[in-house]
């Protein structure tokens, strides 16, 4: 496995992506930075994290045909590598906050961003893209984030971290072809931030409503069952959870 170590970039995506681009690439490279300048989250967020104190990196998986009708099976498989690795370390009420955010308690340690690489009906790679909150202390402008050393009372090994959700990664990945998507799907269902549980949603600028998480399409829409019983499916850009 090819580690890439850099001081600073713009994005560990764009970089590995460059990197794909050119085809310099084998399955599992990794690009660690330890500053990313421009990094990025869910709905064009920007990713905040201290230098040196954290692990950014992106990871290319590359895939044999996988159809693009599984395309949220890699969503799944990604999480759950990411809540095995932090179990590992005992991370209290590890949850997954749709549509993959990572939760201890009521705080967001981590974000994925995945971006597909698509040839006509075909998923032909991933690169993931991960930026876990780890021995950061402060998160000024960040009212829900915390980090593993902020939870936990010690400090943690990036090197050692890295090395870790990469095995995790590299065996949730090897399950993949054996297991079918309802039960990758159960398995990730069972994570969910909020499941089960009256919560708040935001849709549209102004607009909020509550509802319950009841679960998760294969399309990777969340499944909310409204006030007035009925249930609807949300794409990630029409919904947000509130803490």
């Amino acid at each position: 496995m090819q580690i890439i170590k850099l001081d600073a970039t713009d994005s560990t995506n764009t970089y590995l992506k460059r990197l794909l681009h050119n085809n310099k690439t084998d399955d599992y490279i990794v690009v660690v930075a330890n500053e990313q300048l421009k990094g990025r989250g869910q709905r064009d967020s920007f990713w905040q994290s201290e230098a040196g104190k954290n692990l950014t990196f992106s990871v290319l998986k590359r895939h044999d045909n996988l159809s693009t009708q599984n395309f949220f099976k890699i969503n799944s498989c990604v999480s759950i590598a990411l809540m095995s690795c932090l179990g590992h370390y005992s991370i209290p009420d590890l949850f997954v906050k749709w549509p993959n955010d990572i939760m201890s308690g009521t705080s967001k340690v981590c974000g994925i961003l995945i971006e597909n690489v698509v040839s006509g009906s075909s998923i032909k790679a991933s690169v993931i893209g991960v930026g876990l909150n780890v021995n950061q202390l402060s998160f000024p402008s960040l009212d829900n984030a915390s980090s593993l050393s902020l939870i936990m009372g010690r400090t943690f090994d990036l090197d050692e971290l890295l090395e870790r959700f990469l095995q995790e990664l590299k065996l949730t990945f090897s399950e993949f072809t054996s297991i079918s998507f309802d039960e990758s799907l159960n398995r990730y269902e069972q994570m969910l931030f909020k499941k089960d549980s009256l919560s708040v949603f935001s849709k549209g600028a102004n607009e909020k409503f509550k509802g319950i998480i009841r679960g998760v399409t294969k399309e990777g829409r969340l499944i909310v069952e409204l006030e007035n019983g009925l249930s609807t499916n949300f794409d990630l850009k029409e919904v947000q959870l509130l803490y």
